[in-house]
């Protein structure tokens, strides 16, 4: 197991946290002692099949001992955007970490994707971690604690991808945000990091494209741990990394990550693959 960091007294804002991943991610840092700003789209899940709402994923958080705040959120639009953050600062202070997590998936060759899908999704990802991340670089900028912008996205390694280039478009988009801003604001130590999970994960999106079985799946826990490694280092040193899961947490002494796993067996590196095709683990 890593060692976790002591986040008493930080905050985090965080997208798309009302199940899967992000809501992983916000229990984590809780349970370290960090503040939670839980934002996303559902706040109802009563008529719908998908458990989950911003709300209850806060109530979680605060079950931890937290300051927490809730917020509905389009990442696409502009003017929400800019009100959520400036909410999110009025309720809770200062906002030290943001986490870009919300993402729209559909797989599908150009043929078969359709044009307003391949709007959401980059409006939803790309768009989103532009808005989320440009409407916080002032504030980033001044904060006491250690600052962070971190986006759950992918190395940009390939320059194609059949069957899915619109997904692996607007993920890798992400990304490359996330990068260049590393640089932009390399005088005022944010870390600005991207990371991405090797194997497939557990969660609806997963369940519901048939992205292979529970053998080829980790729980979320893996890419909170992953998190948790990258908040607890120094931010003006780390920064403008694309990392994945299991070479970070390897980094952090990690020897064992079966405690991940669906099922027993070794996942294989599905997600690493989805962009990177030659991807071979190296640990």
């Amino acid at each position: 197991m890593i060692e976790t960091p002591d986040l008493s007294g930080q905050t985090a804002f965080i997208t798309g946290t009302t199940r899967g991943i992000g809501k992983a991610l916000a229990l984590e840092l809780a349970e370290a002692g960090c503040n939670i700003v839980s934002t996303g789209k559902t706040v109802d899940d009563s008529d719908s099949d998908l458990e989950g709402t911003i709300h209850k994923t806060a109530e979680e958080c605060a079950e931890k001992g937290v300051d927490t705040h809730a917020i509905q959120l389009n990442v696409r639009d502009e003017d929400a955007v800019e009100a959520a953050v400036e909410e999110a600062i009025d309720e809770m202070g200062e906002i030290n970490i943001v986490i870009n997590n919300a993402s729209a998936i559909q797989m599908a060759n150009v043929e078969q994707m359709p044009a307003n899908r391949y709007d959401l999704m980059n409006e939803v990802n790309v768009r989103g971690t532009y808005l989320v991340s440009r409407a916080f670089i002032d504030h980033l900028k001044d904060t006491e604690e250690d600052a962070w912008l971190l986006t759950n996205a992918p190395p940009v390694e390939i320059d194609r991808s059949p069957g899915k280039a619109a997904y692996s478009w607007s993920k890798m988009g992400m990304s490359f945000i996330t990068l260049s801003l590393a640089q932009e604001l390399g005088g005022y130590d944010i870390g600005c990091n991207s990371f991405w999970p090797v194997t497939a994960i557990d969660t609806r999106a997963t369940r519901y494209f048939g992205m292979g079985t529970e053998d080829d799946w980790r729980t979320p826990q893996i890419v909170a741990d992953t998190v948790m490694e990258i908040l607890s280092r120094d931010p003006a040193e780390f920064t403008g990394n694309a990392v994945y899961d299991e070479e970070l947490l390897s980094q952090a002494g990690v020897t064992d990550f079966s405690e991940y796993n669906l099922t027993e067996g070794d996942p294989a590196p599905m997600s690493a693959q989805m962009f990177d095709p030659e991807y071979e683990r190296s640990i």
